[in-house]
């Protein structure tokens, strides 16, 4: 065929606007697919569908062009056309405008999607979408060995299997305090992941008889409550850490092709050999998760059980060191031994494993919250958190301690990355509220420390922060409303001799002081120093700073940043106090 007759035949039978047409709206539907269909929550399938279809079909356009004619008796072949039919035919000048139009209308998608600011039911949407892709929440497995005792098994692997899921890069996991608020409950699992922020959700059952386990996990799409997959694995006890290794793979294998897109694994190393070493340590986890002071010595038993079984169990050792800490803190008869033992078990796991995040955090924790060596301790915290950024257990500890060094922006960031990882944490809420405080965001620190209380509204001290921010604003009712809902004793006398303070009573103030004083001496000295400071009465407040100091009082960490210490500061005696306990002086 001459190639010139070709050309012409193509411009007679109009191929070559087809063309131009087609390309066009093509790219006004892609335009559509991609930046549109996000905001639905519509699947990358579809968007992929559209992509692909319009691709594909330029082809079949040119081929329908080339063969067919539309004619005023409909769609003929070309070559039953006549040259001289009438074919009608629009115009080269409303081609061109159409043309034009649709071109413009398809560049406006994208321009009006970066200059033009979202609604926030979009923005919500389009940050759904985005959590969808990258998140998942373990619920606790329920324990169906028909033994209450064994429920230490479940929990215990519900936290491994958080653990090891956290390890794959980009999936945001939800953290322990967190997912196991809803132990025991029955909630609709969307509800579940509107206030974890997950769209994914691990639940399943384990049912433990003798030396055989049979472990049932179910993975759920939080957002309507489908099964993506169920698995059920029967295996030997000792076989427990390769059932953890299997099950972190299918979900990662799930998400992977569903979500994730990436190559990445999970990898579960056991951290002892010994079944009997594992099955000790989850017991003390369990009483360890208490958070009170009985809670604390059981889990050291089990812990001292869990090393005997095996010597070189690092994990052991470090979570026997956090808790030997708490006791230091809880127990004024036990302090000074509990926090040796908890340094040289902090030192013991780093040894043993230089590169486990909970060793490193243990001993940091240790050296800083007990041994008062704070660049030690904060290098330490600062490796922890270098190698599990996952774990918002080690945000948890960070923060606080950043925040009594006055670097209150990491802080801030490091208290906001844990609330997002456990978003239902009670402490991870209470460092913010702290944080917040002492910066002079009182809106902001009353919003914070009054998520915390109904989270945990049984913790102590759960309304100091309520009481600290109206006796700021010089509210004293409010004082006294928050200070009278506080659920510790100990606490409430302290916030009450402040409110009343507030108030104006002061024989209310000076009767709730004596009553701190005699009742509480020797683990609320720095509280009772804080009063004497608000109510600017110096030289009892530092009398009772050097009861504090000689008593290893923790609440003396809080004295370089303390507002309602702020009286003292011009006082020389103030940067001799923090010289002593080794914090930079402030000028």
């Amino acid at each position: 065929m001459n190639l010139q007759n070709f050309l012409g035949e193509l411009k007679r039978r109009h191929v070559y606007r087809v063309a131009i047409a087609y390309g066009v709206v093509a790219w006004l539907l892609i335009q559509v697919a991609t930046q549109v269909f996000p905001f639905f929550e519509l699947s990358n399938f579809v968007v992929r569908v559209v992509v692909a279809a319009s691709v594909l079909g330029f082809p079949v356009a040119l081929i329908i062009a080339w063969a067919f004619e539309m004619t005023p008796e409909g769609l003929k072949r070309a070559d039953d056309v006549a040259p001289d039919d009438y074919i009608p035919r629009w115009s080269t000048r409303k081609f061109a405008a159409l043309v034009v139009s649709v071109a413009i209308l398809a560049a406006g998608v994208p321009l009006v999607h970066v200059l033009r600011k979202k609604p926030a039911f979009l923005s919500r949407v389009n940050a759904a979408s985005a959590l969808a892709q990258k998140s998942i929440a373990v619920l606790p497995l329920l324990n169906e060995s028909g033994n209450s005792g064994d429920e230490y098994f479940s929990d215990g692997l519900s936290e491994e299997l958080i653990s090891a899921l956290a390890q794959i890069k980009g999936l945001k996991v939800i953290g322990r305090s967190s997912s196991f608020r809803f132990k025991g409950k029955k909630e609709d699992s969307k509800i579940i992941g509107e206030k974890l922020g997950v769209s994914t959700l691990l639940e399943g059952t384990v049912r433990k008889q003798g030396d055989q386990v049979r472990i049932v996990a179910e993975l759920v799409n939080a957002t309507d409550g489908t099964e993506l997959w169920t698995r059920t694995f029967d295996r030997e006890l000792k076989d427990i850490f390769a059932v953890q290794a299997e099950i972190a793979k299918a979900v990662a294998t799930s998400l992977e092709l569903t979500l994730l897109g990436t190559q990445d694994k999970p990898e579960k190393n056991a951290a002892t050999k010994s079944l009997e070493a594992h099955n000790a340590y989850l017991q003390g986890q369990f009483y360890f998760q208490r958070r009170n002071l009985e809670g604390y010595f059981k889990a050291v038993s089990f812990f001292d059980q869990a090393i005997q079984f095996d010597p070189a169990y690092a994990l052991a050792y470090a979570e026997r060191s956090e808790a030997r800490t708490w006791i230091g803190d809880l127990s004024s008869e036990k302090q000074k031994e509990a926090w040796s033992k908890a340094t040289s078990d902090g030192e013991r796991a780093v040894a043993i494993e230089p590169n486990l995040a909970e060793a490193h955090a243990a001993l940091g924790w240790a050296r800083f919250f007990a041994g008062w060596k704070f660049d030690q301790g904060l290098a330490e915290l600062r490796r922890a958190q270098q190698l599990a950024p996952w774990n918002p257990s080690m945000n948890d500890l960070l923060a606080p301690v950043v925040v009594y060094l006055g670097q209150f922006e990491e802080a801030e960031k490091l208290a906001r990355q844990a609330i997002e990882r456990d978003p239902l944490a009670y402490q991870a809420r209470q460092s913010l509220a702290r944080l917040l405080f002492v910066q002079g965001k009182l809106n902001d620190a009353e919003a914070a420390a009054q998520k915390a209380a109904e989270l945990q509204p049984t913790a102590a001290g759960c309304r100091r922060w309520q009481v600290f921010v109206a006796i700021q604003r010089g509210d004293g009712e409010a004082a006294l409303r928050e200070a009278e809902l506080e659920p510790n004793e100990r606490y409430q006398r302290f916030e009450l001799a402040l409110a009343h303070y507030a108030r104006g009573d002061r024989p209310a103030a000076d009767e709730s002081l004596a009553e701190l004083i005699a009742r509480d001496r020797d683990v609320m000295a720095y509280q009772i120093a804080e009063v004497y400071a608000w109510r600017g009465e110096k030289d009892k407040a530092f009398e009772w700073l050097q009861v504090s100091l000689d008593n290893h009082d923790t609440g003396l960490l809080s004295l370089m940043i303390d507002p309602l210490v702020q009286g003292l500061r011009h006082d020389a005696r103030y940067n001799d106090v923090l010289m002593k306990i080794g914090l930079p002086a402030r000028l």
